[in-house]
């Protein structure tokens, strides 16, 4: 959430960033000022009566000394007024604290100035485009074709099991599925990322710290009995690692990575363009997660989409990188890079990354601060990206390497893979 303090000082400047939402949260900045103003106030006068209370303890000290009993019981009372008073305005404050925090919660993050004004997707702007999208042989089948044809990945089996969007993978597809992930996490490590493997359950303070929570589109899965929710990105976990840490600035930037299966409702998503694994409820993804300094982050946004650049490129898919409009990013970023790689069968762009610096908004939910070279705390900033997410990355390469009699296999998975075709 952005800081009570930034508001202040930045008021106009923050509506003017949030209007490049497409929305107006002016009314919502003001109403935060003015209960602010009202919280300060309480907070001056709890200090005067404070004050006031501790004089009066001397003075009803002193009147028992020198025997002066009438005038001691006297500053009693109006001692036992003081804190009948203070305890009115702890209480009032305690209002308006929970007033000014449930409208932070509603606010999302202020963009960067440099995101571009628009209300979806079709006001992205595409900034860098790779690779040539493939010529198919004559009826060349999508990837919900394939997988059935070669046995690989069994979506009527997951249905079965657990229901729609719970694909399983079988044979050559688990394999297709491991060797992803593990050249996914090496790259990552030789980027000098620690490898992380954390919950894939989450308390509501995790959620809370990185922006999911309060869940304003039902999106996470709740498991009501124990008040725990299953992660939608390992984001979730590993950004929490440092909730209510104070970091040295000569520790960051600290740069982790993890593999873990993911888990969105997706509530309210039919149709043909969610066929087969363009949109399910459970899939893999390899998260890097950055914390750094203000001054560096979006250095190192540009360092981690460089990064994916490269896995992408790896594997032979044709890409393109865009910069979401204000409209299209996600409730804490500042700004965000999507990836989108080619699906020759299907005909269409599918995302497969997204690349995002959220500046201080999450870690201010998680006081998550370092000291600075002044010695005096200051809130970090917090990245992250998907490197990769796997569904539409096997969707594309099963069908833009598909053949007549079978599926070539990228060379950099070879190893990974232990086989070369996919028939």
């Amino acid at each position: 959430m952005i800081p009570i303090a930034q508001i202040r000082a930045n008021a106009e400047e923050i509506i003017q960033r949030l209007s490049l939402r497409s929305k107006d949260f002016s009314s919502q900045i003001k109403e935060l000022i003015l209960l602010d103003e009202k919280k300060r106030a309480i907070q001056n006068e709890q200090d005067d009566i404070l004050s006031h209370s501790n004089r009066i303890a001397k003075e009803i000290a002193i009147a028992f000394k020198n025997g002066k009993t009438e005038d001691a019981e006297n500053l009693k009372k109006e001692s036992i007024l003081l804190k009948e008073k203070l305890k009115a305005l702890d209480s009032n404050a305690k209002e308006i604290a929970d007033s000014i925090l449930q409208i932070q919660y509603s606010i999302p993050n202020a963009p960067s100035i440099e995101v571009p004004l628009g209300k979806s997707s079709e006001d992205n702007h595409t900034v860098f485009e790779h690779g040539e999208i493939p010529k198919l042989y004559d009826n060349a089948k999508p990837h919900w074709e394939l997988t059935s044809q070669y046995n690989i990945i069994d979506f009527e089996l997951g249905n079965k099991i657990t229901g729609a969007g719970f694909p399983v993978y079988k044979g050559k597809g688990a394999r297709l599925q491991r060797a992803l992930i593990n050249y996914f996490l090496d790259k990552a490590l030789e980027k000098g990322y620690v490898e992380i493997q954390p919950p894939i359950l989450v308390n509501e303070a995790s959620g809370i710290g990185t922006g999911q929570l309060p869940d304003k589109e039902g999106q996470m899965y709740h498991a009501v009995a124990d008040d725990l929710y299953l992660i939608p990105t390992a984001e979730v976990p590993i950004t929490n690692i440092y909730r209510d840490v104070i970091l040295t600035e000569q520790e960051l930037p600290i740069k982790n990575v993890g593999y873990t299966p993911c888990f969105r409702r997706e509530a309210g998503s039919y149709g043909a363009h969610v066929r087969g694994l363009n949109r399910l409820h459970q899939f893999d993804k390899v998260e890097i997660v950055q914390i750094s300094t203000p001054e560096k982050s979006y250095q190192i946004l540009n360092e981690m989409v460089e990064h994916v650049k490269e896995l992408v490129t790896s594997l032979g898919l044709p890409f393109r990188i865009l910069k979401l409009c204000g409209g299209d990013m996600g409730f804490a970023s500042a700004m965000t890079f999507d990836f989108e790689v080619y699906s020759a069968a299907q005909e269409k762009w599918l995302e497969v990354s997204s690349v995002s610096n959220f500046e201080s908004f999450q870690s201010n939910r998680l006081k998550l601060r370092y000291k600075n070279k002044e010695g005096k705390n200051e809130l970090a900033h917090t990245l992250n990206g998907s490197a990769m997410a796997l569904p539409r990355i096997v969707a594309a390469l099963l069908e833009n390497n598909q053949y007549e009699n079978g599926i070539k296999m990228p060379e950099c998975l070879v190893p990974y893979l232990g086989f070369k075709e996919i028939n």
